[in-house]
């Protein structure tokens, strides 16, 4: 980068000429600039095609140091850098210089990803996923009036006659990530809270959570009241199930409302509680209350429908439950239900 050198400052201190890219940048930045202009600026700059590309949108400017829009196709980028927001990469910068980068490329890449991450901060609501705790906090508490609940959902990005949905996560995937699996389509938020994840947004499909998540999702109603239907729907969730809509509970969602000193007490969760500690007692049962069906719990458990009829008829003697009658059945279901809310 010789030339960039010699034509901004005519110094031969590399020293100098860095700091005058920063100045370059910091210049731009007051003006306020949009990214085409940040583009056609920095490829200029760098006397070689620049480029920037926002996850968001998936569009690239490309800018020759013309000022005109780079040819097809695109060449592989001599030097990049991400371009971060709320310590998430929401998009990329780049330089295509023919041969070899040159020795402030680095610097000028950086100073064009801070950039760029400003202009979209600016032009906002930002695309990104993460957002501040404290802003969804107030979005979804119960505790927020309606004016302060309205205030942070537009700070977020919702427009206002639109519903928004909520979703409770537990995933060791980022937030962010599953955010945009689930709702391809801005806008989406997301943020942490204790020890779940939240996800905000105007749509989402269920189907496309990834496997490992477990997710409960909230009706499309008032953000603090699907938010509590987002956290009820979650402690429903299993490995077979990772993914409840809390609509689809129906009465069951009333079990969430038993005090846990209750549950403990009730001689079928107590039954559930002693023959939990097999495994395979709890996988058979679940199955088959799941099923509802003999032969349906053996094609889950790969076995023989015989060797499962044999495993149901002793845990049903354990249990003192006849699992052959539909009361029986419904007896198990609760008893398993009532018994993960309490292990949630």
């Amino acid at each position: 980068m010789e030339a960039l050198a010699v034509r901004l400052s005519h110094l031969d201190s590399q020293a100098e000429g860095a700091l005058r890219v920063v100045m370059f940048y910091d210049t731009l930045m007051r003006r306020r600039v949009d990214l085409p202009a940040l583009a056609r600026a920095s490829a200029g700059l760098a006397e070689c095609v620049a480029g920037i590309r926002l996850h968001g949108t998936g569009r690239a400017i490309r800018v020759g140091p013309d000022g005109r829009p780079a040819p097809a196709p695109e060449p592989p980028a001599s030097t990049t850098a991400p371009i971060m927001l709320d310590e998430e990469e929401i998009g990329t910068v780049w330089l295509e210089r023919p041969g070899s980068p040159g020795p402030l490329d680095d610097l000028l890449l950086d100073r064009l990803a801070i950039a760029a991450a400003a202009v979209v901060e600016r032009y906002g609501p930002a695309r990104t996923t993460m957002a501040d705790p404290a802003l969804v906090e107030l979005a979804i508490s119960a505790d927020s009036d309606q004016a302060a609940r309205a205030r942070a959902l537009r700070l977020l990005g919702f427009a206002a006659d639109l519903p928004v949905r909520v979703a409770a996560v537990r995933s060791q995937l980022p937030l962010d990530q599953v955010g945009g699996l689930v709702c391809p389509a801005r806008p989406v938020k997301a943020a942490p809270l204790a020890d779940v994840g939240v996800i905000l947004a105007t749509t989402l499909d269920p189907a496309r959570f990834p496997a490992g998540v477990r997710a409960g999702i909230g009706a499309a109603d008032s953000p603090d009241r699907s938010w509590r239907q987002a956290r009820t729907a979650l402690r429903f969730t299993t490995a077979r199930q990772p993914v409840v809509h809390y609509t689809d509970l129906g009465a069951l969602a009333l079990l969430a409302q038993v005090p846990q000193d209750a549950a403990r007490d009730n001689a079928d969760v107590a039954a559930i509680s002693r023959m939990a500690g097999n495994p395979d007692d709890l996988e058979t049962l679940d199955a088959y209350c799941d099923t509802g069906s003999l032969r349906r719990a053996a094609d889950l458990l790969h076995l023989h429908h015989s060797s499962v009829a044999r495993r149901l008829e002793q845990l049903g003697k354990t249990l003192g439950i006849d699992l052959s009658e539909p009361t029986g059945l419904l007896r198990a279901r609760l008893a398993l239900t009532a018994w993960r809310l309490l292990n949630d």
